[in-house]
C-alpha cells in the first residue's frame, strides 16, 4: 500500500507539474500590467479591427516572450497580425496556431515595456458576434475559462492579472458596457461613436469583457457608494428592470459580510454567454432567457455577485484549485437566501446539493483539488461547485460563527487583487482559529469521495451502543451528531468522535431510545446506507 500511495503522489505531481509547466514559466519571466484595448465592430462583417498595446514588466532576461493569440485558419476565423512595436520599435515576431511569440529587444528588468500589436480578424470564439433572441444583432465578451485570446492578444491564465482600458468603436446606436468606469463617450463622423472605459483593479482575463448591444439602461441608485445598474434588451425593459431590482440587497449583504466591494460599478447584463450566467468584473453577464419578470434567478444573481469578491479579486492561482471561486460562490448564495428565506430554505439547498455531489461522486472520484482534469470546462462540475460550498459549510460549523466570519473577512483581505492557493486559504483560516487544519482540509479537498456510512444500534439500560462502519476506501475523521428520540416523545443530540473506519460507541441515554437520526442538523457531508 505504501508503494502505491507513493506512485499515486509521484503521479499527480508529474500531472500538476506538467499541466502548470505553461502559466509557471511565463509567471516566472513576465508580469503584465496593463492592456489597452483599442477596437472597432460593425454591422457589414463579422471582421474586427483592434490594436492592442500590453505594458508589462521582465521578471528576468530573455531573448523572447509568448502570448496567447489565436492566429487565422484556413476557415478564414481567427487574427492576423499587422504589424507589433515595442515601445516605438518595430520587433520580429512568431505568430503560430495559438501562440504569438515577440523577440524583445534590449530589455531590462526594472523597466516597463509597451508592446503595441495592430491586427484584424474574424473572432473564433471569446467575443460572440451573433443575434439575439430578439433579431438583434450583438457582440458579447465571453471569455471564461480561456477564450479571451480568441479576439486580443494576452497571458490567458488567471496567474497574471492587470488593469485594462478599452477603447470601442461601434454604430452610434448601439451602447457598451465594459470593465471599469467609463471616461469618455464621443459621437464620431460617419454615424459612429466612441466609447471608453478604464478599470484599474487588476483583473484576470477570464472576467475581462465588453458588451454592445441595443439595451435599456436602468441605474437603481448606489449602495455603499456603488452604483448599481440594470442593461436588459429593450424588448424585456419593464421585466428585467424588475428581476435585477434586488440586485442592491445582494451587494449589501456581502458587503456586509465580506468586506468592501473590490470594483468601481455593479452592471447587471441581459447577453448571450453560454453559461446561466458569467461573473464578469463590475458587468455581469446572464443568459438571455433570465429575464421572465418573476424574479427567478434571484440565487444566480447572488451567485454572481459573490464572484466579485471571489474568483475576480481574490482569484485562483491555477486552475486546480477553482473552488476558490465556485465553491465560494455556491456556499454564499446559500447564506444569503438564508437571510433572505430562511432556515428552511437554506436547508433544502444543502440537502439538493448533496444529493449531487453523491451523484457525482459515483460517476467520477476525483479530488475537488483536482490536478487530473485537462479540460478546463470539465471542472465545472459538483466537486468544484457544491462540494466546494459544502466544505465550507462544514468548516463554518467547525469554527463557528464568529471565527469563520473573521476567518473569510482576513481571507479576503489578504488576496483581494490577488492570486491564491488552497494552502493560502487554510494559513488564513489556521491564523484565525489557532488551529492545525491539515488534515481536515486534505481529507475534504485533497482526496477524492466522503464518508459512507452503515450504522446499527441497540438500546439497553441507559446505554445506546452505536456502530458506525465507513465503507468508502479513503479515510475521514469528523464529529458527527446523533438525536437520540425517547419513548416519551423528547430527544437530544449527542456528538461524538469518529476516528476509525469501524467505531463502536456507547452513549449514555436519559430513557428508552426508541429511534436515532444521524446529523439532525446537515453538518455533515456523508452518504447513508442500509443493508
Amino acid at each position: 500500500m505504501k508503494n502505491q500511495i507513493n506512485f499515486i503522489l509521484i503521479l499527480i505531481t508529474f500531472i500538476s507539474t506538467s499541466n502548470a509547466q505553461n502559466f509557471q514559466n511565463r509567471l516566472e519571466t513576465i508580469d503584465v500590467q496593463n492592456y489597452k484595448l483599442s477596437i472597432a465592430v460593425n454591422d457589414t462583417t463579422n471582421s474586427i479591427k483592434a490594436t492592442m498595446a500590453i505594458s508589462l514588466k521582465f521578471k528576468k532576461i530573455i531573448p523572447e516572450f509568448t502570448l496567447d493569440f489565436i492566429k487565422k485558419d484556413s476557415t478564414g476565423k481567427g487574427m492576423e497580425i499587422t504589424s507589433i512595436f515595442q515601445n516605438r520599435d518595430s520587433v520580429t515576431y512568431t505568430h503560430t496556431t495559438n501562440k504569438l511569440i515577440i523577440k524583445s529587444n534590449k530589455i531590462k528588468t526594472d523597466s516597463i515595456y509597451t508592446y503595441t500589436i495592430s491586427y484584424e480578424g474574424i473572432p473564433k470564439d471569446g467575443l460572440i458576434i451573433s443575434n439575439n433572441l430578439y433579431g438583434d444583432r450583438t457582440f458579447f465578451g465571453d471569455n471564461w475559462p480561456n477564450r479571451a485570446h480568441n479576439w486580443f492578444p494576452c497571458v490567458d491564465h488567471p496567474s497574471d492579472k492587470a488593469t485594462i482600458e478599452y477603447i470601442i468603436t461601434a454604430p452610434n446606436y448601439y451602447q457598451v458596457i465594459a470593465n471599469g468606469f467609463e471616461v469618455e463617450e464621443t459621437n464620431l463622423n460617419n454615424n459612429l461613436k466612441q466609447y471608453n472605459y478604464t478599470s484599474n483593479i487588476p483583473l484576470p482575463t477570464k472576467v475581462m469583457v465588453i458588451g454592445i448591444a441595443k439595451f435599456a439602461v436602468q441605474n437603481i441608485g448606489e449602495t455603499h457608494n456603488i452604483p448599481v445598474s440594470t442593461w436588459v434588451y429593450p424588448q424585456t425593459k419593464e421585466n428585467g428592470f424588475y428581476d435585477f431590482s434586488t440586485a442592491k440587497d445582494v451587494l449589501n449583504f456581502f458587503i456586509e459580510n465580506v468586506g468592501e466591494y473590490p470594483f468601481e460599478k455593479l452592471a447587471n447584463v441581459q447577453s448571450k454567454t453560454r453559461f446561466g450566467g458569467m461573473e464578469n468584473a463590475g458587468n455581469i453577464f446572464y443568459f438571455e432567457k433570465s429575464v421572465t419578470g418573476k424574479r427567478e434567478h434571484e440565487d444566480l444573481i447572488a451567485h454572481e455577485i459573490a464572484h466579485q469578491w471571489f474568483g475576480n479579486s481574490a482569484t485562483e492561482l491555477d486552475w486546480p484549485h477553482i473552488w476558490l471561486s465556485e465553491g465560494f460562490a455556491t456556499y454564499f448564495t446559500n447564506l444569503y437566501v438564508q437571510k433572505s428565506l430562511g432556515e428552511a430554505a437554506f436547508q433544502e439547498r444543502l440537502s439538493t446539493e448533496k444529493e449531487e455531489i453523491i451523484a457525482f461522486h459515483k460517476k467520477q472520484q476525483t479530488p475537488v483539488i483536482d490536478y487530473f482534469s485537462t479540460n478546463l470546462m470539465s471542472i465545472l462540475n459538483p466537486n468544484s461547485y457544491q462540494k466546494g460550498g459544502w466544505f465550507l459549510h462544514m468548516l463554518h460549523h467547525k469554527l463557528g460563527e464568529d471565527t469563520f466570519w473573521k476567518s473569510i473577512q482576513l481571507y479576503y483581505d489578504t488576496y483581494k487583487f490577488k492570486n491564491a492557493t488552497t494552502d493560502d486559504f487554510r494559513k488564513c483560516i489556521e491564523s484565525v482559529s489557532n488551529s492545525n487544519l491539515e488534515d481536515f482540509f486534505h481529507e475534504w479537498l485533497g482526496q477524492s469521495g466522503h464518508p459512507i456510512l452503515k450504522t446499527s444500534w441497540i438500546y439497553h439500560q441507559h446505554k445506546l451502543r452505536l456502530i458506525i462502519d465507513q465503507v468508502q476506501e479513503n479515510d475521514f475523521k469528523f464529529p458527527l451528531d446523533i438525536e437520540l428520540i425517547y419513548t416519551d416523545g423528547t430527544s437530544e443530540i449527542k456528538t461524538i468522535q469518529v476516528t476509525n473506519k469501524f467505531a463502536p460507541n456507547e452513549i449514555s441515554a436519559k430513557s428508552e431510545v426508541k429511534d436515532i437520526k444521524i446529523d439532525p442538523n446537515n453538518y455533515l457531508l456523508f452518504e447513508l446506507i442500509k443493508d
